[in-house]
């Protein structure tokens, strides 16, 4: 089983991320969210998908392609670091990337389903992932990190946004 990273594995501002994943096993964790994202947004109707809690705010369609392109570069980093590799990692912005998925313009069941292939090519990679590699050492966005703290950012990453959508979307 994965043990939950130290903190000095990865940097301050990752913590109410990785606060979020409960103890257990990760991908059981992983898995049982799948289920929870997939109950959550197909509850959601389409004209629903674009609203927004505030003015300047992503509508629900945007957070869960947000949610999906983090996960997406997590993924990324979690098989580059695994791996070995030292090349340091560049940073992404979320904002851009979110203007750059027009999701406005996609049905929610499509964005849905690019998160459901997304977060099961996630769980392959971590089923697959050699023990030797959890403790593996990489820069991402100009700050170190652990193949496993990526794997507890990842999956406390996507339980943030849900919550909010739960609480200030619905």
């Amino acid at each position: 089983m994965l043990q939950r990273p130290m903190q000095n594995e990865y940097p301050e501002y990752y913590v109410p991320y990785v606060s979020l994943v409960p103890d257990g096993d990760l991908l059981t964790i992983l898995k049982e969210n799948l289920e929870k994202v997939i109950t959550l947004f197909e509850s959601i109707s389409e004209a629903d998908g674009s609203f927004r809690y505030e003015p300047g705010k992503w509508s629900i369609k945007e957070v869960l392609a947000h949610i999906t392109d983090t996960e997406r570069v997590m993924s990324y980093r979690l098989l580059r670091i695994g791996r070995g590799d030292q090349t340091p990692l560049a940073g992404f912005d979320e904002n851009l990337f979110v203007k750059g998925s027009q999701a406005e313009k996609l049905p929610l069941k499509q964005i849905l389903a690019d998160f459901i292939a997304t977060r099961k090519a996630s769980i392959t990679l971590i089923e697959n992932m050699p023990d030797t590699a959890w403790e593996n050492k990489g820069i991402a966005n100009n700050t170190e990190i652990t193949t496993r703290a990526i794997a507890y950012i990842l999956t406390g990453h996507e339980m943030h946004h849900r919550n909010i959508i739960t609480e200030r979307y619905l």
